[in-house]
C-alpha cells in the first residue's frame, strides 16, 4: 500500500477529484466567467437532448466512429499481416509506418490542411495538373469528414498495426504447421487459426480506437473548427465549445457525462461480444 500510495494520489488529485467535480457542476447553471451559481437539478440533461446542435454532434461522432474504427482495423490487420514476413526492408517499412504515432495530432492535422487547402494545397496542385476539378475538401460539407477521417487513419494506422503484430508473433508457429499438415491453406489458416488467435489483440484495438474515436477533437479544432456548416462538428468539439467559449461550464459538464455514458455503454458492449466470441472459438 506504501508503493502504491504516490501514484494513488496523483490519480486522486488530478482524475477522481476533477470528476467528481465536474458531476457536482453538471447540476448547475454555472458560467465561470460571471462567476454565476445556480442550482438547476437535471435541468441540464433535459436540455442536452432538446438541444439540436448536440444531437448533430453525437451524429456527426457516430459517423466519424462508424468510418474511422472499421477501416483502421482491416488496414493495420492487412497491413500487419503483410509485414509479418520477413523480406528486405521490411523493418524499415515498419519504422516507417509508424513513424506518425510518434508525431503531434496538431502537427498533423496543420499538414493535412494546407495539403487538402483548395487554393494552396499539393492535392489541388495534381488535381489541376491531371484536368480533374480543383475541390475545396475540408470546405466542403460532402468531404470534410471524410478528410478528418483520412487524418486519424494516416496518424494511427502506424501503431494499431504494430500491435496487430505483437500478436501475430505471439501465436506458436506449431499450429501453422499442424494446420498444413492436415491441408489447410494459406487462406484457411488465417481465418481458422489466425483471426480466432488474434480475437484478443482485436478486441483491444477496436475498443481503445472506439473510445478515442468517441473523443476526436485535435483534428477537428485544427482544420475545420466543426465546420462547414456543422459538417464536423463532433461532441467533445461541442463540449469545448460550451465551457471554454460560451463559458457554460455546467451545461458542458452535463454533456460530458453523457458522452461518458455512451462511451461506456458501447464500450460494454464490445467487451461481452469480443469474450463471447473468444468462448465459441475455444469450444470449437
Amino acid at each position: 500500500m506504501l508503493m502504491v500510495l504516490p501514484s494513488a494520489a496523483v490519480i486522486a488529485v488530478f482524475t477522481l477529484f476533477p470528476i467528481l467535480q465536474s458531476a457536482a457542476m453538471s447540476f448547475y447553471n454555472w458560467n465561470i466567467l460571471k462567476n454565476i451559481q445556480k442550482f438547476v437539478g437535471f435541468d441540464n440533461f433535459l436540455k442536452a437532448f432538446q438541444d439540436e446542435r448536440f444531437l448533430n454532434a453525437l451524429a456527426n461522432t457516430f459517423i466519424y466512429t462508424v468510418s474511422y474504427v472499421p477501416l483502421l482495423v482491416v488496414m493495420a490487420l492487412v497491413l500487419a499481416v503483410f509485414l509479418s514476413y520477413a523480406f528486405w526492408g521490411s523493418g524499415f517499412f515498419r519504422s516507417l509506418f509508424f513513424l506518425p504515432a510518434i508525431t503531434s495530432m496538431a502537427i498533423i492535422a496543420i499538414v493535412f490542411r494546407f495539403i487538402l487547402d483548395g487554393d494552396i494545397g499539393l492535392v489541388s496542385l495534381w488535381l489541376n495538373q491531371l484536368g480533374i476539378p480543383v475541390k475545396d475538401f475540408l470546405r466542403m460539407p460532402e468531404t470534410a469528414m471524410g478528410s478528418i477521417v483520412f487524418t486519424g487513419l494516416w496518424r494511427w494506422l502506424g501503431f494499431n498495426m504494430v500491435i496487430v503484430l505483437a500478436g501475430l508473433n505471439s501465436i506458436p508457429e506449431t499450429l501453422y504447421e499442424a494446420a498444413e499438415i492436415d491441408g489447410a491453406g494459406k487462406v484457411r489458416q488465417f481465418f481458422r487459426v489466425t483471426i480466432p488467435l488474434l480475437i484478443p489483440t482485436l478486441a483491444f484495438i477496436v475498443i481503445t480506437n472506439l473510445i478515442n474515436a468517441f473523443q476526436v477533437f485535435d483534428q477537428i479544432y485544427v482544420m475545420t473548427k466543426g465546420g462547414p456548416m456543422f459538417s464536423t462538428e463532433v461532441s467533445v468539439y461541442y463540449i469545448f465549445y460550451q465551457g471554454f467559449t460560451v463559458f457554460s461550464m455546467g451545461y458542458a459538464s452535463s454533456l460530458a457525462f453523457i458522452l461518458f455514458v455512451l462511451i461506456f455503454l458501447v464500450t460494454l458492449v464490445q467487451l461481452r461480444w469480443f469474450r463471447r466470441s473468444e468462448r465459441e472459438d475455444g469450444l470449437a
